[in-house]
């Protein structure tokens, strides 16, 4: 499945993947749902969904050079034991707004490290034919991780308005110490070039790693298809108000869009293959840009829902096409800093784009939020040109 790994140690990593992302989807609208029992004001909610960004931004390159060090199985136990700690704390303690703050800046340190040591063990053993559809696999089991999350949210919730928050954060330490414990099923069979790579390299600078070829372009990319993704999500619902479309509609478009992202995920390396890694992200690129473009435009609902469907795809080959392109372009040992430095430019991305395009298309309601973002991918091709990832 995965390079070296065998069957039992990639299906652990798969299943590391998507609990960590499961755990994350359930704590954190869990922590919101707490705040708004406790009826904390509206800037306090926005310091909580920010404060789980804080340790990626401060702690991303850190902790790729922790995992190119330590190894990557030693992160995820680490991150895993945060994550728990984390669950354990906000279902003991968390009844105060300064808890859940703390708490969600911790689940923000876990997550991230349990990331980086899953995309490090996919990097360091998967070979470089294979590591599109490695890659592939991983982000699929994310997705599926990030969709189990609010379904357990809806189980325990039911038909109330506001959850029994108490029952989520029990089920997410529940989660988390399968997570813990899963760790130990995967086994490493790494090559002795990344450890002597990892020595060699241990004290480069994040901004030397940013002069390698094709780094800073490979973040760049990164980082716009996420925060699009993010722009999704937040606009679609503003696109559906403008137009007279149900929550339920909405809501089955978001899935739509979720689920052709799977999908795309799944066949990955297998179109890779066949078409060649460049090709394929310059297709993907542009297929986002013409969902985006075509979103601003009224349309039957059935064209929505197919548009929906091509931007699923698009952007669904966006984030592991731009990890095994990192994971190519990296100089030896320093794999896990540079898929680490990748997630810190992910997380400015979601702060600065959003914001940014937003503010450009105001005036012009969220289809033009659409269309700027259409913009903003279809730019992303010129940081193409010349790039060889085949």
């Amino acid at each position: 499945m995965i390079g070296e790994l065998g069957r039992r140690s990639a299906s652990a990593l798969l299943v590391h993947s998507a609990l960590i992302q499961a755990v994350t989807f359930l704590v954190r609208p869990a922590a919101t749902y707490r705040a708004l029992e406790l009826d904390v004001p509206d800037f306090a909610l926005g310091l909580l969904a920010a404060s789980y960004a804080v340790f990626p931004l401060l702690l991303a390159v850190p902790t790729g050079t922790l995992v190119d060090r330590l190894g990557e199985r030693r992160l995820m136990a680490i991150g895993a034991a945060v994550v728990l700690s984390c669950s354990a704390f906000l279902l003991l303690w968390g009844s105060s707004i300064v808890a859940l703050v703390a708490g969600t800046a911790l689940l923000g340190a876990g997550q991230l490290a349990c990331v980086v040591g899953q995309q490090a063990v996919v990097a360091n053993n998967a070979a470089s034919s294979r590591m599109d559809s490695a890659f592939g696999y991983l982000t699929f089991a994310a997705s599926l991780g990030q969709a189990l999350g609010p379904l357990a949210i809806a189980l325990v919730g039911g038909a109330s308005v506001r959850p029994d928050t108490q029952a989520i954060f029990l089920l997410s330490v529940v989660m988390s110490l399968v997570l813990f414990a899963a760790t130990f099923a995967v086994s490493t069979h790494v090559s002795g070039g990344r450890k002597k790579g990892a020595s060699a390299g241990s004290s480069a600078s994040g901004v030397s790693l940013l002069r390698a070829p094709g780094v800073a372009r490979a973040l760049a990319t990164s980082a716009t298809v996420l925060a699009v993704v993010d722009l999704t999500v937040v606009y679609l619902p503003a696109l559906g108000a403008d137009r007279g479309l149900t929550v339920a509609t909405v809501g089955a478009m978001l899935t739509v869009r979720a689920v052709f992202s799977m999908v795309s995920r799944l066949m990955l390396g297998r179109v890779s293959r066949r078409i060649g890694r460049m090709r394929l992200l310059v297709v993907s690129l542009a297929l986002s840009t013409f969902a985006l473009a075509a979103l601003a435009i009224p349309m039957p609902l059935w064209l929505l829902f197919a548009v929906m469907a091509l931007l699923g795809l698009g952007l669904g080959i966006g984030q592991p096409l731009t990890m095994s392109w990192l994971s190519a372009q990296a100089p030896a040992g320093q794999r896990g800093r540079a898929l680490a430095l990748r997630l810190a430019g992910n997380r400015v991305g979601q702060v600065v784009l959003p914001s940014a395009i937003g503010g450009v298309a105001a005036g012009l309601g969220a289809g033009g939020v659409f269309l700027a973002s259409a913009v903003v991918v279809g730019g992303t091709l010129l940081l193409l040109r010349g790039v060889q990832l085949d």
